[in-house]
């Protein structure tokens, strides 16, 4: 499970902003449902949070955090294969300060696998990987597996190795670029230690932009089944929508796949076949009748994309991102989605990371004090991210209300009147 994230000098993010899903010790409220053990020891590390919820006013920077994740998950995908040797990655830095924009883009990720906690970093110009490490905690102190660092008057890399490193280390040194990324490097080349860790930063961690049309080829493949079936089904009525059967429908034809990838370019797949859609079955006292996909409504496309997604992460134990969750959904059928999370079907300790404008989730039956997140941007333009928990509200606190009122922040600055501009 993810425990902390760290970014800086990300777009808006300028200085480090950090994420942590780690759970606060005094805090009892909802521990029940809303956490998941991970294992470890040390008091404030005993349990992480199984959902997070960031607030904040439109461009305040709530949408480049997750964007800045998802982001490190592509280089960590993408580097050692997609990236070409001397491309340069889309990425940007501040650039409303021109020292800021000269300096390093830094990321970090904090994470459990195996029982075991792990630290990866690194940092980043648009031409070169400048600095990266992992360490792992098998006991109270961490160990380095590897460490590397760009020195500018050498232009070379300079890496350091614990013992506890094994394989063939001289051999992924030498092959990793410098605008590659050594972890990404090691496991291409078999890394039994190292490939896991890619795994998981690849595989473990998916995001659905705002706005998107979410691939439903994930809901698709559930349909294959009887009981798959039976489930998306289950999901649609039960979220009060009309319809009655889902089927599906094989047709000769060709759709497209696109992927944007870490380098910035778009890769496009055609793929050609029997493509199979599906068909949903509508009702009434009056008759029946059939509609495609297309035909249904903004909200009923969205939620049957998310279906696919949300039951694998759960089956999976993954973390899903999230960005404007509320978007095209009743505000009843977000927090029931949120609530998938809490409830006993989350046995894998499955994650959920969202944004959104929906006042009405903040609600301490709904979430804890440590698993709401506003974002707001001062003066110079430059993004903050803090949590509820630093206003040690009380539990009974309206955190709809006074969050609305501003005292918590993380809200728009409206004059009298928008037409007038004042």
């Amino acid at each position: 499970m993810l425990l902390e994230f760290r970014v800086q000098n990300f777009r808006a993010l300028r200085d480090e902003q950090v994420l942590s899903l780690m759970a606060s010790p005094a805090d009892k409220l909802l521990a029940d449902t809303h956490l998941q053990a991970t294992g470890l020891a040390p008091k404030g590390l005993t349990h992480a949070v199984r959902s997070a919820v960031i607030y904040g006013a439109n461009a305040s920077g709530k949408s480049t955090l997750l964007h800045a994740l998802n982001y490190m998950r592509m280089v960590v995908g993408e580097s050692a294969t997609v990236i070409q040797p001397g491309q340069t990655y889309n990425v940007q830095s501040f650039r409303l300060d021109a020292e800021r924009e000269k300096e390093p883009i830094s990321f970090e990720l904090t994470f459990m696998l195996g029982g075991v906690r792990h630290e990866y970093a690194f940092a980043m110009r648009p031409e070169r990987i400048l600095r990266e490490s992992l360490r792992v905690y098998t006991s109270n102190k961490p160990t380095e597996l590897f460490s590397r660092e760009f020195h500018g008057e050498s232009k070379m890399d300079r890496y350091e190795f614990s013992t506890r490193l094994k394989g063939q280390k001289t051999l992924w040194q030498e092959s990793t670029r410098p605008n590659a990324l050594f972890l990404s490097t090691a496991a291409q080349l078999n890394s039994e230690m190292l490939l896991p860790v890619f795994a998981w930063i690849t595989q473990k961690i998916s995001m659905i932009p705002a706005a998107a049309i979410v691939d439903s080829q994930l809901t698709m493949s559930l349909l294959s089944t009887e009981a798959g079936r039976a489930q998306v089904q289950r999901f649609l009525c039960h979220a009060d929508i009309a319809i009655n059967e889902v089927k599906t429908v094989s047709r000769k034809g060709a759709r497209q796949q696109v992927v944007l990838g870490a380098g910035g370019q778009i890769h496009t797949n055609r793929i050609e076949g029997d493509i199979v859609s599906p068909q949903f079955v509508h009702k009434t006292d009056a008759g029946s009748a059939t509609f495609e996909l297309y035909e249904e409504s903004d909200g009923t496309q969205h939620l049957f994309g998310l279906i696919g997604p949300l039951m694998q992460v759960l089956r999976e134990g993954e973390v899903l991102l999230v960005d404007e969750l509320d978007n095209s959904l009743h505000a009843l059928l977000v927090r029931q989605l949120v609530d998938l999370f809490h409830s006993s079907v989350n046995t894998s300790g499955a994650q959920l990371i969202f944004t959104t404008h929906d006042t009405a989730l903040l609600d301490n039956s709904i979430f804890r004090r440590d698993q709401i997140w506003f974002t707001e941007k001062d003066a110079s333009q430059a993004a903050r991210l803090y949590s509820l928990s630093d206003f040690s509200p009380r539990n009974n606190e309206a955190f709809e209300r006074n969050y609305l009122k501003g005292r918590y922040g993380g809200v728009p600055f409206l004059g009298a009147s928008l037409l007038e501009g004042k």
